[in-house]
């Protein structure tokens, strides 16, 4: 069983940074890829970002791209997410889910419990 705690959420205004971080805990993550999905009120949960084991691939969702950037620290059992320029449509719920297969899957093996993003204009 993996746990995953997602952080660094809040509130901020369009153009702003966020870092968001996933820790893990009751395995190494280094067996999984890992990966960031977002759900805005009302719509499906989507893929935004997802990194291999190595995080020597990743791959990011079109309308983040040159934006975001995941990352990963195997040794501190911790992904990342950057968020550069951020747009109210960034406002959503982000997810960190782990899986066994890369790319990430939208079903993943395994989820965090979400952390807020709001984005005000």
């Amino acid at each position: 069983q993996v746990q995953l705690v997602e952080s660094g959420g809040g509130l901020v205004q369009a153009g702003d940074s966020l870092r968001l971080s996933c820790a893990a805990s009751g395995r190494t993550i280094s067996t999984y890829a890992m990966g960031w999905f977002r759900q805005a009120p009302g719509k499906e949960r989507d893929i935004v970002a997802g990194i291999s084991w190595s995080g020597g691939s990743t791959d990011y969702a079109d309308s983040v791209k040159g934006r975001f950037t995941i990352s990963r620290d195997n040794a501190k059992n911790t992904v990342y997410l950057q968020m550069n320029s951020l747009k109210p449509e960034d406002t959503a719920v982000y997810y960190c889910a782990a899986d066994v297969i890369y790319p990430v899957r939208a079903m993943a093996d395994y989820w965090g419990q979400g952390t807020q993003v709001t984005v005000s204009s």
